[in-house]
């Protein structure tokens, strides 16, 4: 009898910042698999407000609780980052119709690239499903209170990085 391969997944995002929709999906998700890596996308295209390495050390301090999560970071395809990985499913999130559209295209191709990696999607909590990283920096920058969409680390960060961009 062959003992069962643990399942991995990759929760891929640019998480700028990570929000307490972003953590609803982890806790959700590692439902579903074993172990749950959370990959920060290093994309030159965008202009983050927080550096990779400080995405990447919220996201540890916010899931600090979850043994069988591991944060990591990729540049490239994200179906190589898999394959390096060993990991077998790729977790993503859909708050909307719109969100839908854009995933099932991204599945598709990562199924083409790579057939024996599949795709789950997981539907917003309805707490969570207007929450954006955008929505939320956009809210915090025009004064507007956060509490409740974010972990309070991030909230602390948030106003370190806006007071600081605004001096």
């Amino acid at each position: 009898m062959n003992p069962k391969a643990p399942v991995v997944a990759i929760y891929p995002g640019s998480f700028d910042p990570i929000t307490n929709g972003h953590l609803d999906m982890i806790a959700r998700g590692l439902r579903l698999v074993d172990h749950l890596i959370v990959a920060v996308l290093e994309n030159s295209e965008k202009q983050p407000l927080f550096t990779v390495k400080e995405r990447m050390e919220m996201l540890a301090e916010a899931t600090r609780e979850y043994s069988n999560v591991e944060i990591g970071s990729f540049n490239g395809l994200l179906v190589d980052y898999a394959k390096q990985r060993e990991a077998s499913l790729i977790l993503r999130g859909i708050r909307a119709i719109s969100d839908y559209e854009f995933e099932l295209q991204m599945a598709l191709m990562n199924r083409r690239l790579r057939p024996e990696l599949e795709t789950v999607f997981l539907m917003a909590g309805e707490a969570h499903s207007f929450l954006s990283s955008r929505l939320v920096k956009d809210v915090f920058r025009l004064g507007g209170d956060i509490s409740g969409m974010v972990p309070p680390t991030v909230e602390r960060r948030l106003k370190e990085r806006i007071t600081i961009e605004e001096s």
